[in-house]
């Protein structure tokens, strides 16, 4: 399976039913509690695999310039968005700023999906990409509240306060830290453990992404601060950054799973942890407007037709 075979998984076709089913103003819910509960134990268990696979497979320049190559997207992502969001999307400058944002950063849920579609597809990432996606949280963030500034003069946080929402965000800590402890116990200290961390990973996934296509669905209906102008750019920016990512990764030598990785992470947008942060920082922004772009625009669309794309475009670009 492969390319746009990945539509006829049951992760996606979980994504799908959610969405379906509030589209039908159905009742169906998950509480909160126990979505934030799987939201943890995604995070915990794609860290511990990940720390487990680059334990056994070993540092290497690799990772390192995959590191690196992130970092630098999640830094410079957000100035070319903030210029689109200015001109096409004729936003303010402090909306703009915090929508770019969102695009420089990932999105933890988009990535799992990804990183289980690919493997189903058979052409798995490196265990490595875990701790791209996790230094990819925080860049953005930093540079979209400096753009806040430097164009509108809105005041920021203190170091002290900044650090503390960016680099010490809960979704950062706990995927940071369970990778660490993946690669410190390795393959034998995980297998205690896998039958929770591994073999429930699918099914507590589809769960998880049928609560997403809910709340996508309904945040979509609710979304008025959405324009034409802004949703689409909320489906070109993934696009042109999703395409960034896969060249990037193809041009330092990655391969095929974790340069279309790369694109997925490079074409996703932050719906948890970057709102979080923007509405402490950044409290002129309207929600309904960055979060209706990445919650209820990007993300299904990159769910549903982005990591086709990325995967596809990987493949033909890096071979199979």
């Amino acid at each position: 399976m492969g390319g746009w075979d990945v539509l006829l998984s049951p992760v996606i076709l979980f994504f799908v039913l959610g969405a379906l089913a509030a589209f039908a103003r159905s009742d169906l819910s998950i509480p909160e509690s126990i979505a934030k509960g799987m939201s943890l134990y995604l995070m915990a268990s794609i860290g511990l695999k990940g720390g487990v696979q680059v334990a056994a497979a070993g540092l290497s320049v690799e990772i390192l310039l995959a590191a690196i190559t992130g970092l630098a997207l999640s830094f410079l992502i957000p100035v070319p968005a903030f210029l689109l969001l200015r001109r096409a999307g004729r936003l303010d400058p402090i909306n703009a700023a915090a929508v770019a944002a969102h695009y420089g950063s990932v999105s933890v849920v988009t990535f799992v999906t990804g990183v289980e579609t690919l493997t189903a597809a058979g052409i798995p990432p490196a265990g490595y990409m875990v701790a791209v996606m996790a230094l990819m949280e925080t860049p953005a963030i930093i540079i979209g509240l400096l753009l806040a500034r430097r164009t509108s003069g809105a005041a920021l946080p203190t170091r002290g306060g900044l650090f503390h929402e960016t680099v010490l965000n809960g979704s950062v800590v706990l995927l940071l830290g369970s990778f660490l402890i993946g690669f410190i116990t390795g393959k034998d200290g995980f297998a205690p453990v896998a039958p929770v961390f591994d073999t429930a990973f699918r099914g507590v996934l589809c769960l998880f992404l049928l609560d997403m296509g809910l709340i996508a669905a309904r945040r979509l209906q609710d979304a008025r601060a959405l324009t034409a102008r802004t949703a689409a750019l909320a489906v070109l920016l993934p696009i042109c950054n999703g395409t960034i990512g896969v060249l990037t990764g193809a041009l330092i030598g990655l391969d095929t799973g974790s340069a279309a990785a790369l694109g997925i992470l490079a074409g996703s947008a932050s719906y948890i942890a970057v709102p979080a942060v923007i509405r402490q920082t950044l409290p002129q922004a309207d929600p309904g407007l960055y979060l209706g772009m990445s919650l209820a625009v990007t993300f299904p669309f990159n769910i549903t037709l982005g990591i086709p794309l990325y995967t596809m475009l990987a493949e033909r670009i890096v071979g199979s």
